[in-house]
């Protein structure tokens, strides 16, 4: 494992150096400028998580499986007692509750459903959970339980140990669920097997992938998310071994060391820790436990938000609670890996105002510098290869999709795919640079961030809504290009791939919210996931 380690680490320095070395061979031409400088900056900064973006890729590539995974097969003859422990907030009980029947129900067909019982542990600010929850239990005799808190002191981590102290006497390990999570039998069983089988882990992550959806913006993001998720689970559990990460969601945990070791200290400012997914996992492996990722695609599903608006605050969300991470790096008893795992939460986030900075340098640049005229073809050519390697982990994995496209609807329809969410990709990805950065900024000036519940229906999004939402990036947009429009045709074609989603912005998410656009795509089966395509029971 070291071995691989120390092949991670080169390939990502050297890209970093060489994709860096590039850029500054474009931009020296004319002599250095501010903007030239701020531009190099930023890509200089950036670049050691691109090039942890194309070193995933590669090795994620070539370790994935091209084969369906094996069968679950045969849970021990001794087998644990397995609580599934459901966190809830404000939620629909309506999406909660069917995943939870068809979970049950399958796992009774396999022999097993006499291992597991459900826990609905709520932090709702009402009880008008409760009836649907009590039809649930009459349905299902003695095998599901509910609490309801009366805070939601500690957010989910502390809904979580609440469970763990009071409720989960005779279980020896826990299903953890979210609420738009679902699982089929055979992945949790896979999940079992895997703890039951060694006695070291604390927890077992299963790669998880989106159900399928309605609307636009889910479909077309969750389609490219699946491709690059697929790669690069499988290069973190080639090199990462047993100190991998942990997404806090359809995995199974083993509920003594997690008790003893997962009590999260406070922050400096004595706020309890909003995101506790990596810091758990880091403390288990510190403490000599190991956290294991199987990046098998099947089985494991949750639901992506229905709109940009939702989107937009649950990235924001996460975004906050990883940038705290930085108060963390320097815990005792952690493990070089475990702080890896938080410098790289924090990097996920981190390095987008180091993408802005690009942009307003070179904007600024094609302006200011009359000296030399800004070298559009050169910084063009360094761009795309940047594009390449960010991108490589998706790009990589839709050539696994090209090259078997069956579960796709065939070769045809996945290209189609793959060109409607890159163009989805591109836009996306420039609004949503501009919207972290502003909350990267603002956490810096003492924001406080907020633990809000989620709405995840289907909806349209009206243009005044998204006008108030994206206006500063439109806005910035505009700007930007009219910067480029003044140094010609060339250099707005240099920026059409990094910001031309800015002054489409408003548009855009009107768009990917639009019940007919969502229509158009279904009908066409554009970015579908083999799930839609072919059901199975128990998915």
């Amino acid at each position: 494992m070291q071995r691989r380690r120390l092949i991670v680490a080169c390939s990502t320095l050297l890209t970093a150096v060489l994709l860096s070395w590039l850029m500054a061979r474009a931009l020296a031409p004319g002599g250095w400028t501010l903007p030239k400088m701020a531009m190099m900056g930023g890509f200089a900064l950036a670049s050691l998580w691109v090039g942890m973006c194309l070193t995933n890729g590669v090795s994620g590539f070539l370790a994935a499986p091209w084969r369906e995974p094996p069968p679950a097969g045969p849970c021990p003859a001794e087998a644990t007692r397995i609580a599934i422990a459901v966190t809830i907030r404000d939620e629909d009980m309506g999406i909660v509750i069917p995943p939870l029947r068809q979970l049950l129900d399958a796992l009774d067909v396999t022999g097993h459903g006499h291992r597991f019982t459900v826990f609905i542990l709520s932090d709702s600010t009402d009880a008008s959970e409760e009836p649907a929850i009590a039809a649930f239990q009459v349905a299902y005799p003695n095998r599901i339980r509910y609490r309801r808190r009366s805070d939601n002191a500690r957010f989910k981590a502390g809904n979580i140990m609440d469970f763990l102290d009071h409720h989960a006497d005779g279980f020896e390990s826990m299903l953890v669920l979210d609420a738009d999570s679902k699982m089929s039998a055979k992945a949790v069983l896979r999940l079992a097997r895997e703890m039951d089988e060694n006695p070291h882990l604390a927890i077992v992550q299963h790669l998880t992938v989106g159900l399928p959806a309605i609307n636009a913006f889910p479909r077309l993001f969750q389609f490219g998310m699946r491709a690059g998720m697929r790669t690069w689970a499988a290069a973190m559990a080639w090199w990462q071994g047993d100190e991998c990460c942990y997404w806090g969601h359809n995995a199974i945990v083993r509920i003594a060391p997690f008790r003893e070791h997962c009590r999260l200290p406070l922050l400096p400012s004595g706020r309890p820790i909003l995101s506790h997914d990596q810091v758990e996992a880091a403390l288990l492996a510190g403490a000599g436990w190991g956290v294991r990722l199987l990046p098998e695609e099947d089985g494991s599903f949750e639901a992506n938000p229905p709109a940009l608006p939702e989107f937009t605050r649950r990235e924001l969300r996460w975004l906050a609670g990883n940038l705290e991470y930085r108060h963390l790096l320097g815990t005792p008893g952690l493990r070089p890996m475990g702080r890896w795992q938080l410098l790289q939460a924090m990097l996920l986030f981190g390095c987008t105002p180091f993408y802005l900075a690009i942009l307003a340098g070179a904007a600024v640049a094609a302006v200011t510098d009359t000296a030399s005229p800004f070298p559009a073809g050169r910084v063009l050519a360094v761009m795309l290869a940047w594009a390449g390697a960010i991108y490589a982990p998706k790009l990589l994995g839709y050539v696994q999709v090209v090259v078997r496209p069956e579960r796709y609807g065939g070769r045809a329809q996945a290209l189609a795919g793959i060109a409607a969410e890159t163009v989805f990709c591109l836009l996306h990805d420039a609004i949503s640079v501009v919207s972290k950065t502003g909350t990267t900024m603002r956490l810096l000036l003492g924001m406080r961030p907020t633990w809000l519940p989620q709405n995840r229906s289907d909806r349209g999004v009206s243009w005044t809504e998204a006008t108030r939402l994206l206006w500063p990036h439109t806005i910035l947009g505009l700007l930007a290009f009219a910067a480029f429009a003044s140094a010609g045709w060339h250099t707005l074609l240099w920026a059409l791939p990094l910001a031309g989603g800015l002054p489409l912005a408003i548009p855009f998410c009107v768009l990917t919210a639009h019940p007919g656009f969502s229509a158009w795509l279904r009908a066409r089966g554009i970015a579908a996931t083999p799930e839609e395509l072919s059901p199975h029971p128990g998915a």
